[in-house]
């Protein structure tokens, strides 16, 4: 399946979003702020990026520029905290920079799934070598 990093500062969000993915057959590298998903990409690189609006170091913004700089094909989808209707607007803002999709917590698992799923085949298609 696909090597997928995700980039949380909450351990029970990692930990949740790494059972699921991995019970999907997805090789999962786990990051606990914005510095260590850097390092992560240009150290073992991925096929997807799931990252945190709200982490220590370098946030989520920030990180998603890093990616597209270094990693232009590669896909991110950006989660933020909250009610759904709070702060969407400066998640969906992060489609304009470059994510592939967005993701509001809390999310069910097969909104997760279908998230991975799309950014995935999204994935596919901006690099079909």
């Amino acid at each position: 399946m696909a090597r997928i990093l995700v980039a949380d500062d909450q351990v029970a969000i990692r930990g949740a979003i790494q059972r699921a993915l991995e019970r999907e057959g997805h090789d999962i590298i786990l990051a606990v702020d914005g510095l260590e998903a850097a390092r992560a990409i240009l150290e073992a690189g991925a096929d997807l990026a799931l990252i945190d609006i709200n982490m220590p170091k370098m946030g989520g913004i920030e990180l998603l520029a890093a990616f597209k700089a270094v990693a232009p094909a590669m896909p991110v989808v950006v989660m933020s905290g909250g009610d759904r209707n709070h702060g969407m607007g400066r998640l969906e803002d992060t489609t304009l920079m470059g994510a592939t999709g967005i993701l509001a917590k809390p999310f069910t698992l097969g909104e997760l799934r279908d998230a991975v799923t799309r950014a995935l085949a999204a994935g596919r298609r901006a690099d079909p070598g």
